[in-house]
């Protein structure tokens, strides 16, 4: 059987939300709209826009609603220097709305003019909106986490690797492709937890890749491996971003315990994607021509 795969993120988080016990870690997401990104952003002040299909990050926006405070300079009010001025009219609260893109940033008055700076870059296509989570970071750059699980020799799903993506600096997305930088869990995960609490959000994460997997699957029994894109946020809960059904696999062979990567290819081997690998020529000839 071929190995499935899924563009639509829309359509992997329609099943995932099937399961009671995991919508848990869905942040509230949408179609985009106006209408929506009106309410998502009163109510979380930070929201993605992302491409409903796409990878490596490209396409992906961030939106945010700011409250200012005008003094009366920034409001240029009309009245007499003799006039009573209590000191609540001596400010004014009005938002403000940001669009962040690449290293990019605009600033509009309305959410309405805000969803038009955003049509031109959507051209047509289908885009999500998705609650905003206040990320972790590592050395002032918000990071998260990619969790690979695969399935294994007996046919079941098994989590074989984790790793953090730190964004590059300004950049409102972590992926490797746009500038992100790759550490292992730990290294990031030491800055904000015990040893105690770091084991169990290890183990968390390694049983949500499984769960994730057997959800899936009830939809798309073809799936051979995913990729969870896992925030963390200032509470330590873990959020599920998105699922990526064609992962990219060689990012782990950077880490040192090259156990790791070993064990992923012999699954991936094991179901189709990779070919297994020859021995060199030269290395076949110094066997074959002992005596």
């Amino acid at each position: 059987m071929r190995i499935q795969r899924v563009s639509s993120k829309w359509a992997k988080t329609k099943v995932i939300l099937q399961n009671r016990l995991l919508s848990v870690f869905i942040p509230e997401t949408r179609k985009y709209r106006l209408e929506d990104l009106k309410e998502l952003l009163g109510i979380y002040g930070t929201v993605y826009i992302k491409p409903d299909r796409g990878t490596y990050g490209s396409g992906v926006m961030r939106a945010e609603q700011r409250a200012v405070h005008l003094s009366p300079s920034d409001q240029q009010p009309d009245f007499d220097a003799g006039d009573d001025v209590t000191p609540e009219a001596e400010t004014e609260q009005r938002l403000m709305y940001i669009l962040r893109y690449a290293k990019d940033a605009e600033v509009f008055s309305t959410p309405e003019e805000l969803h038009a700076a955003i049509l031109p870059k959507i051209k047509g296509r289908t885009y999500l909106v998705q609650q905003g989570i206040d990320l972790l970071q590592h050395q002032d750059r918000p990071f998260d986490l990619r969790v690979l699980a695969q399935k294994n020799l007996r046919g079941c799903w098994e989590t074989t690797g984790m790793l953090g993506r730190v964004a590059a600096p300004q950049k409102v997305v972590t992926n490797y492709h746009n500038g992100g930088s790759i550490f292992q869990i730990d290294t990031l995960f030491k800055e904000h937890m015990s040893a105690a609490e770091m084991a169990g959000a290890l183990e968390q994460l390694k049983s949500l890749g499984v769960r994730i997997g057997a959800q899936l699957e009830t939809a798309y029994p073809g799936l051979k491996e995913i990729g969870l894109d896992v925030a963390i946020d200032q509470h330590h809960d873990l959020w599920l971003l998105e699922v990526n059904t064609l992962p990219s696999i060689i990012v782990f062979k950077m880490f040192r315990d090259k156990s790791i990567y070993r064990r992923i290819h012999r699954y991936a081997v094991a179901y189709g994607r990779l070919k297994r690998s020859r021995p060199a020529a030269g290395r076949r000839r110094s066997v074959t021509g002992r005596r």
